[in-house]
Parts: C-alpha cells; sequence; structure tokens
C-alpha cells in the first residue's frame, strides 16, 4: 500500500512510499493479539500482594476458653480466620504474573496491530526530523500540524534521539519509541501512528523474518 509522506508541518513533500502488505495489510489475527497484550499487560504486574496467614498474625497461642460446656463452637486461638484480627484463609501470595509467547506468535500479534491501524487509516508517515535541544512546545507544534494534539499518538523513530523524546516526555497523549521498542500495546493504544521514514526499514525486517 502507497503512502503520501509529510513533512514536520503537515504538508505534502510530493513523495509516497510503498508499505509492505506482509505488514501492514494482513487479515488481523485477535487471538495473537489478544495473547500479546495479555502478557504485556500481566508483565506490569508487581505481584507483591501479600495476606497475613494465620501462622503470621500476631497473636497468643494459649486456648482462648474451655473446650466444652460454653455452649459455643470450640475454639482453640486468637489467630482463628473466622475471628477479627485473625488470619486470612487462602489470602494472595507474591508470584509472578508472567507467562512465555513464542516469537512467531508475538510477531504475527504486532503485524495484525499494524495492519488494524492501516485499515482504519491511522498511520502517518512524515520525514526523519529532529530538534536542536528538547523543546516541548516544538514536538507540540509538530502534533497541531498534524492534527494530533487532541489525540493519543505514537511516533515511531528509526534510531534513538535524545531531544525528541525528552521534547515528548511531559506530554500524557504522545510518546515516542523506537522500532525496536514497538509493542502490540503501544500500537493498539495509540489513536495513530507517526512513523518515521528511518523507522520503516526496521519495522519490516524485523517483522518479515
Amino acid at each position: 500500500m502507497e503512502v503520501k509522506v509529510l513533512n514536520i508541518n503537515g504538508k505534502e513533500t510530493g513523495r509516497t512510499i510503498t508499505l509492505s502488505d506482509s505488514v501492514f495489510a494482513i487479515e488481523p489475527n485477535n487471538h495473537a493479539v489478544y495473547l500479546d497484550v495479555k502478557q504485556y499487560l500481566a508483565n506490569q504486574r508487581q505481584g507483591t500482594h501479600k495476606a497475613k496467614e494465620r501462622a503470621e498474625v500476631t497473636g497468643s497461642t494459649r486456648k482462648i476458653k474451655k473446650q466444652k460446656g460454653t455452649g459455643t463452637a470450640r475454639a482453640g486461638s486468637v489467630k482463628n480466620p473466622l475471628f477479627k484480627g485473625g488470619g486470612t484463609v487462602f489470602g494472595p501470595r507474591p508470584r509472578s504474573y508472567s507467562f512465555k509467547l513464542n516469537k512467531n506468535l508475538k510477531r504475527l500479534a504486532r503485524k495484525s496491530a499494524f495492519s488494524i491501524k492501516a485499515k482504519e487509516s491511522n498511520i502517518i508517515v512524515i520525514e526523519d526530523f529532529n530538534f536542536e535541544v528538547p523543546n516541548t512546545k516544538n514536538f507540540i507544534n509538530v502534533l497541531k500540524a498534524l492534527g494530533l494534539e487532541s489525540k493519543k499518538s505514537l511516533f515511531v523513530l528509526g534510531e534513538s534521539n535524545k531531544n525528541v523524546y525528552l521534547s515528548s516526555r511531559n506530554l500524557k497523549a504522545s510518546s515516542v519509541v523506537t522500532n525496536s521498542e514497538l509493542s502490540t500495546y503501544a500500537i493498539l493504544n495509540a489513536n495513530n501512528l507517526v512513523l518515521l521514514e528511518g523507522s520503516l526499514e526496521g519495522i519490516e525486517e524485523n517483522l518479515s523474518k
């Protein structure tokens, strides 16, 4: 598929670029997308939740009342989960939520995410650019020129660019990554993908393997 190349002022450069159909025009595999997003979100969980069980609660170990003759249920410890302040039964324990997915499935998920965005016409290709110094105002001007100031956007660079990254860091709705840092979640979480020309070769090379 062919896409017009814009400059940072949002104007057409008169050039077009061909996006690989094997990456940007496949039939999306929704289950692969689901699994990859699920893994990404699972990896964000710290898994440090913990509740004290009966053996970990502080309290006396003496028998709190005689076994028989009270007219109520027998009880042997103030740590009993039935009592206020007692231990928790089957409470959460620290654990890892991560799980493994093979590379081919993750690659298919990212291609599916790109194809979804391409089908929705939410991919913009612009010329490579740089700022002399980090400047958030300059980055906002780029967003305005592209009509993205009120939308979630993801800028994909061919290689790390500190000035562009720092210029976008204070903006909640916009983020900047390199093509090697792309995830299915990041692609789908953005309303619009802004691909710099220098990133396309790396994207297609990584996903065409």
